[in-house]
């Protein structure tokens, strides 16, 4: 018996309801699968046997979705850690030494992509996406977090996002996204300022 029809001329594909034992087959719980997939499987074979495998295919979106809530809960625990680590010497308002103190010191050898007198980006070495740059003060000065920004650093905070767009712009022409991480909700991990230029592939919304 035939799925399909024809009306007018057009390929008019028909939804139907069936059993393993009407198909030949047994099919995993529903899952979607698109039209031009279903139109594309279906004249190259003319049997259900090569439709996509809806099983499969859950399996592969819920193994996406366990590694992305995995990283989430990563970034989490160690902006928790951090958190209490800051407030722990926030008494004299600089904040424990970090990562970046050893990058920009060289102890630790990191990817430039610019530098000037003020600023300083390279890239990340955890990506969240194709392109995944930290632009960062070279003079943290009191600059943990940008809650903390005074009114004299209105010129600094000016700088790091002109840097900011200037290497989004050059590695993604298409669009890119600037992020800056406040606190422990707010999920920072570093307590040195910086903004994350992100981008190379189409950007989520809303962010998480």
């Amino acid at each position: 018996q035939k799925s399909f029809m024809f009306m007018s001329g057009k390929f008019i594909p028909l939804l139907i309801a069936a059993s393993p034992r009407l198909l030949g087959q047994a099919f995993a719980p529903v899952a979607v699968v698109s039209s031009i997939s279903f139109k594309r499987n279906l004249f190259h074979s003319g049997h259900p046997s090569s439709f996509p495998n809806p099983t499969a295919t859950c399996l592969h979106i819920a193994n996406e979705s366990d590694k992305e809530n995995n990283n989430m809960t990563d970034e989490v625990a160690a902006a928790k850690e951090a958190a209490a680590q800051y407030k722990s010497s926030e008494n004299d308002g600089a904040g424990p030494a970090t990562a970046f103190d050893k990058i920009l010191s060289g102890e630790w050898a990191s990817k430039k992509v610019h530098e000037d007198d003020l600023a300083y980006a390279f890239r990340d070495i955890n990506p969240q996406a194709p392109v995944h740059i930290i632009v960062i003060p070279k003079h943290r000065d009191g600059l943990t977090k940008l809650s903390n920004a005074r009114e004299d650093q209105k010129g600094i905070l000016g700088h790091l996002m002109y840097v900011a767009q200037m290497v989004g712009k050059k590695e993604c022409p298409n669009g890119f996204r600037v992020v800056i991480n406040d606190g422990e909700e707010g999920a920072q991990s570093v307590y040195h300022l910086h903004l994350h230029v992100l981008g190379g592939r189409q950007m989520k919304w809303p962010p998480g």
